[in-house]
C-alpha cells in the first residue's frame, strides 16, 4: 500500500541555493503563445524569427526543474516495481512543437501538455499494471488540492503554514487498453507542478508528461521513429506512406496478442490473418535490410563523469550521432546549444536533435535507442511474428 505522503515530492525539492542552475520565466504567457504563433507562421524576418525562438526556449528551459522532479519520483516507483525498469526524460524538440502546433491550430503554446516529457520502461507488460496501479492508489489517496492561496501562483505560504510540493493530476490516457489506430500503445499522465515553496512558486501549473511502457511497446515506437529518420515521412504523426503505416499497425496488433492486451483498431482478429498480411508487408518493404542498415556510428564529445544531460543530435544521411554531456551548472548552456543546433537545421529533416536526461550514460542507449538507429529489439519481434508459431 502506498502512504499519502508518497505522491508528494517536498523530499525531492533542490535547496534554495542550487535553483540557480534552473531557467526561470522571463516571458508572460501572452508573449509564449505568440511566439508559438509565429513559429508557425509562414512570413517571419529573421529578427522576429530569432525574438520568437528565444521566448519559445525559455518556455521550454523552464519546464527541466519540474520535469526533474517528476522524473526522479517516477524512477522511484518504477524501481521498486523493477530494477531493470529505465527511467529518462526529455525536452520537447522545436520541430516537435511546431509539427503540433499546426496539426492542432487551435492549441496555443501555452496548452501544450507534454512540453516536458519523462518515461518509464518497464521490463514487461505485467510490471506495467504494477506502476500503474501504484500511481492510481496514490492518486485516489491524494485528491487535487483546493483552489486556495497555497496554490496561487503569486502567493507565498505564511511561516505557519507546511509547505507542500506535489503534482496534480490534469489528465490520464489509456492507449493499452484504447490502442492508438497507428498502433502506438502506452500508459500517459499529465501532471501539473504544484508547491508552496517561495522559490518555486514561478513553476506552477507547469505540466509533465510521464509515459509507463513495457520494452516491447518501446521498441515498436523505436522503430517507428528511426523510420520515420531515415526515410523521411512523418509516421509518428500519421503522415508517412501506407504500406508502412499498416505495418506499424498490424506489429501494434502482434506486440499487444503477445502481452494479453486488446488489439489495434482496424487489424484482424484472426491471428492466422494478421500474420498473413505482416508476412506479405515485411517482404513488400523489404524491412529487414531497411532496418538492419540504418544503425548508426556514435560519436561522444565532451562526456565527462557527473553528466546531468546529454546532447544527441543524429544526422540520418551520415548516419552519425553526436552525444554532448553537460553537468547541472552548464544546464543553461545545454538549453542555448539545442536551440542552436534545432535552427542551424531547421530545413533538414535528416538531422535531429533533442536534450535528455538519464541516469548514466549506459542507459543512453536503452532509454533512447531510435537515435542510435538501434531496431534490434523491434526486428527479434517482427522475426517471431512472422515465424511459423504466428503472432
Amino acid at each position: 500500500m502506498l502512504a499519502l505522503h508518497e505522491l508528494e515530492i517536498q523530499h525531492l525539492d533542490i535547496p534554495f541555493d542550487d535553483m540557480a542552475k534552473w531557467a526561470t520565466p522571463q516571458f508572460n504567457k501572452g508573449q509564449v503563445d505568440r511566439a508559438g504563433e509565429a513559429l508557425v507562421a509562414n512570413h517571419l524576418s529573421k529578427t522576429e524569427r530569432a525574438e520568437a525562438l528565444n521566448i519559445i526556449n525559455n518556455w521550454r528551459a523552464i519546464h527541466s526543474y519540474p520535469l526533474h522532479i517528476v522524473k526522479v519520483n517516477l524512477k522511484k516507483r518504477a524501481v521498486k516495481v523493477d530494477d531493470e525498469s529505465v527511467s529518462a526524460q526529455r525536452l520537447k524538440r522545436l520541430s516537435s512543437i511546431a509539427l503540433k502546433l499546426r496539426r492542432h491550430p487551435n492549441m496555443s503554446l501555452t496548452q501544450m501538455q507534454d512540453i516536458g516529457g519523462c518515461r518509464a520502461i518497464m521490463p514487461t507488460m505485467f510490471d506495467v499494471r504494477e506502476l500503474i496501479e501504484i500511481f492510481e492508489k496514490a492518486i485516489a489517496k491524494n485528491p487535487p488540492p483546493k483552489k486556495d492561496r497555497l496554490f496561487d501562483m503569486g502567493t507565498s505560504p505564511s511561516k505557519k503554514e507546511k509547505t507542500i510540493s506535489r503534482p496534480e493530476l490534469v489528465k490520464r490516457y489509456d492507449y493499452i487498453t484504447n490502442p492508438k489506430p497507428d498502433g502506438y500503445r502506452s500508459h500517459h499522465y499529465v501532471f501539473k507542478y504544484r508547491s508552496t515553496a517561495e522559490d518555486k512558486l514561478v513553476y506552477n501549473g507547469l505540466r509533465i508528461e510521464i509515459q509507463i511502457r513495457s520494452a516491447l511497446q518501446h521498441a515498436w515506437a523505436t522503430a517507428v521513429e528511426a523510420v520515420s529518420t531515415f526515410t523521411e515521412q512523418a509516421l509518428k504523426s500519421g503522415l508517412g506512406t501506407p504500406p508502412w503505416k499498416r505495418f506499424f499497425a498490424l506489429m501494434g496488433s502482434a506486440i499487444a496478442l503477445r502481452e494479453g492486451c486488446p488489439t489495434i483498431p482496424n487489424t484482424p482478429t484472426d491471428k492466422a490473418e494478421l500474420v498473413s498480411e505482416i508476412r506479405h508487408l515485411y517482404n513488400e518493404l523489404q524491412v529487414d535490410m531497411v532496418l538492419m542498415g540504418i544503425t548508426a556510428t556514435v560519436e561522444m564529445l565532451g562526456i565527462e563523469l557527473g553528466a546531468q544531460a546529454y546532447l544527441l543530435v543524429l544526422d540520418a544521411k551520415k548516419k552519425t550521432l553526436e552525444v554532448t554531456g553537460y553537468k547541472q551548472n552548464e544546464l543553461a548552456n545545454a538549453s542555448q546549444q539545442y536551440l542552436l543546433i534545432e535552427e542551424k537545421y531547421s530545413d533538414d529533416p535528416s538531422v535531429q536533435a533533442v536534450l535528455v536526461s538519464v541516469d548514466s550514460l549506459a542507459m543512453l542507449q536503452s532509454a533512447y535507442p531510435n537515435y542510435y538507429l538501434d531496431t534490434t529489439a523491434f526486428l527479434e519481434a517482427v522475426h517471431l511474428a512472422i515465424s511459423d508459431d504466428g503472432a
